[in-house]
């Protein structure tokens, strides 16, 4: 099972209702920063989930929505929080203009009392925890250095207590062998192995995280039965040809992605403020009927072969305009 929380779901600028991109993702003890629009620190204050192990940052790509969050969080961190180290996991365009965020001008008089790990991301496994992975993959966007991220359980075979007790198996440390996959023998002598009480084998929850995206054709194999895909949709169809100029799909395109990659939900994120979100909605639905638009602070769970759930009820922001938000122009 994968949590994740919306942190900023707005495109390229924030709005009155929706702040720059970020999404915390928590899995058991391990909790990771999937990029880090300006604000992100707040957000994470008011989301509850609060700063505790929050130290594996993923960024996406180095587009200034994504990242510019860094330098107060980092500042934050090397003041007030009980971090000791943290890793910063980028391409190397990306890494590069962190480097100079937060290294010439944030913390350049610094004598931090944290270390800052910045790590050039590659495509495969990236980080191997005891019960899932983290893999990293290729996406295109505008510039080089763009990735996308797959957060897969491990596969598990499910304990059958009913042929356990049909065969004598007490209850305790002998079906706990059993589940390592150790036989044993009973007190009467009989060898029970593993295959007698352990069920087939059941592919883990996966949740697949991508950022801006310029195509969606060549994410197919990474984004294939997914439990949960989060992705933009910066644009509407009527627009599909400005998406394409400026490197973003739109979200009849990312609809069309996970009904043809046999997703189970689809949840939709870097939205513009020059649309209601119902719109969008009823675009993606058209095509996917299991699609959300994603709001600042919405909780979801992932769980294997299951929608998602959404465990907030947050408010729908009310349709904005530019006079509203003070700003115009393509997000």
């Amino acid at each position: 099972m994968f949590e994740i929380v919306f942190l900023g779901t707005s495109a390229s600028a924030p709005s009155i209702y929706r702040g720059l991109p970020s999404q915390a993702i928590l899995a058991g003890e391990h909790r990771f920063l999937i990029d880090c629009g300006e604000g992100t620190q707040r957000q994470i204050l008011r989301s509850g989930i609060g700063f505790k192990r929050l130290n594996k940052i993923l960024l996406t790509h180095g587009h200034l929505d994504h990242i510019l969050g860094l330098g107060g969080l980092m500042s934050t961190f090397a003041r007030w929080e009980n971090i000791e180290e943290v890793e910063i996991w980028g391409g190397q365009a990306t890494l590069n203009r962190v480097q100079k965020l937060l290294f010439g001008v944030v913390l350049e008089f610094e004598r931090l009392p944290i270390e800052i790990h910045l790590i050039d991301l590659n495509p495969g496994r990236i980080v191997q925890a005891k019960d899932f992975d983290v893999i990293a993959f290729p996406v295109t966007h505008r510039g080089s250095g763009n990735f996308g991220f797959i957060f897969q359980e491990q596969n598990r075979r499910p304990f059958l207590v009913e042929k356990a007790e049909a065969l004598g198996v007490p209850a305790g440390p002998e079906r706990g062998q059993l589940v390592k996959g150790n036989p044993i023998t009973l007190a009467d002598g009989r060898l029970i192995t593993p295959d007698m009480v352990m069920g087939e084998e059941a592919r883990g929850a996966k949740l697949v995280v991508i950022g801006d995206a310029g195509r969606t054709d060549n994410l197919l194999e990474y984004v294939a039965d997914a439990d949960v895909l989060v992705i933009e949709a910066t644009f509407l169809d009527d627009e599909a040809d400005t998406a394409r100029d400026v490197g973003h799909i739109t979200a009849r395109q990312a609809a069309r992605l996970a009904l043809e990659a046999n997703v189970k939900s689809l949840i939709l994120t870097h939205v513009s403020r020059r649309y209601p979100e119902r719109r969008i909605v009823a675009e993606a639905r058209s095509v996917f009927p299991d699609a959300y638009v994603a709001r600042d602070l919405d909780h979801f769970v992932v769980r294997r072969g299951l929608p998602a759930e959404k465990i907030t009820d947050m408010p729908e922001p009310p349709p904005e305009t530019d006079e509203e938000t003070g700003l115009g122009g393509t997000p």
